[in-house]
């Protein structure tokens, strides 16, 4: 039997994939460059860090063989093997966590991906129904972002708040950067 896809669902899926737009486009306009290299991760399903990055070069990471990604691999290890230490200037990592199995050693992998400086931009759902691609295995409060990310400088993180939901954000974006000290 199939079911129905609930109207909050269909309500939170459109303000989500606003959302994302809206952040790429502001963290393109703010951050692209010609002299720039971008990683971004697991595009596939959406339109990817291409369209608001046209001046800089887009690599792309997926655990998925068939999805032409520039690398293949899990970015819950360390792939140093393919690709090297602080190759990017900037990542591009939108509805990818929440897959990860460990989202920990996925965000260290971020961490030693970008240049010291480097940027990373990220998208989480909070109060969104499970979705593929399979698994779905989190949802981060602004709390756990803090935590995910407390080896880099936070530059923002904002909520997208439903206003029939007090205190039950739909998403969030985020900016990091990681310092040039060592931590």
């Amino acid at each position: 039997m199939e079911k129905e896809i609930s109207d909050i669902d269909k309500k939170h899926y459109r303000m989500i994939r606003k959302n994302v737009s809206e952040f790429l486009e502001r963290c393109g306009k703010q951050y692209d460059g010609k002299d720039r290299l971008v990683l971004d991760i697991a595009p596939q399903d959406h339109e990817g860090a291409k369209a608001y990055f046209s001046q800089a070069r887009v690599e792309t990471l997926d655990i998925a063989s068939e999805s032409g990604a520039t690398y293949v691999a899990d970015l819950c290890r360390n792939n140093s093997d393919i690709i090297p230490n602080e190759r990017f200037d900037m990542i591009v990592c939108t509805e990818v966590l929440e897959h990860t199995l460990r989202p920990f050693d996925a965000v260290e992998e971020i961490r030693r991906l970008l240049k010291k400086g480097g940027k990373a931009f990220v998208t989480v759902p909070f109060n969104f129904r499970i979705h593929g691609p399979l698994p779905d295995c989190w949802r981060f409060s602004e709390h756990g972002i803090r935590s995910l990310f407390s080896r880099f400088d936070i530059l923002s993180l904002d909520a997208l708040e439903d206003d029939d939901r007090w205190l039950m954000p739909v998403h969030y974006t985020v900016i990091v950067e990681k310092p040039f000290s060592i931590l």
